[in-house]
């Protein structure tokens, strides 16, 4: 009984420090640019490539690091477009990694039923995604949190050709990087958004998670027509 009491205050520790950074990303960031200066893009180019690159690592942040990364290098005055390059120098050796590692193992993860590392059905739900919007899921995917982790192991293991799926690739990249890192560098630091910035992460978790919503709803909806049928 203590052992598993113990086990469940780590995994608590663990998610309320973790809600803490979420929530105080922009705080924290500020810190670390402070105290190590440019050292801090390599953190950054770690952290989007673990989360781009390694699918047990999809819970990492993605869109909100970007948007707060940009506001926080306009207040520290340091160069948002080598922000951006690192970012998305990150995104694509992510995507690469993924790729091959999913070309490599192939099929033999979707027989991994129980695996403590891999989520399987996060991983069916990408493999139907990709199956339903083809390369351009690889776009789509970048503005989709835990998707976007799976998509380039999925294509990898689907065989798409390496040259295809590099350029929607960098595609991508480009598209989600600049969108977020330069809407973060020049309305970040406005008051109305300054003051605001949980509800604004809030919204930018909200509107990415959007898709998974919406093709979640067309999935139920489908299945109880099918139920009603006679």
């Amino acid at each position: 009984m203590n052992k598993w009491r113990r086990k469940y205050n780590v995994s608590m520790d663990i998610l309320l420090s973790l809600w803490d950074v979420v929530m105080n990303l922009d705080r924290h960031l500020a810190t670390l640019v402070q105290e190590h200066g440019t050292w801090v893009y390599a953190l950054l180019f770690v952290i989007v490539f673990c989360e781009t690159g390694l699918v047990v690592t999809p819970f990492l942040p993605g869109d909100s690091l970007l948007f707060v990364a940009g506001a926080v290098w306009a207040i520290s005055g340091m160069d948002a477009h080598w922000l951006a390059l690192t970012f998305i120098s990150a995104a694509l050796c992510g995507d690469n990694v993924n790729y091959w590692i999913g070309h490599f193992l192939g099929p033999k993860v979707f027989k991994w039923e129980d695996s403590r590392f891999f989520n399987r059905k996060a991983l069916d739900r990408t493999h139907a995604f990709y199956e339903k919007h083809g390369g351009k899921a690889i776009i789509i995917a970048r503005f989709v949190p835990i998707v976007r982790t799976f998509v380039p192991f999925v294509a990898g293991i689907g065989r798409m050709t390496y040259a295809k799926f590099l350029s929607f690739s960098v595609a991508g990249a480009l598209l989600w990087v600049l969108s977020l890192v330069y809407a973060g560098y020049f309305f970040g630091n406005l008051p109305l958004v300054k003051d605001n910035l949980s509800a604004v992460i809030f919204g930018i978790i909200g509107l990415s998670l959007m898709p998974l919503v919406i093709e979640y709803v067309k999935a139920r909806r489908k299945q109880a027509s099918v139920v009603r049928l006679p």
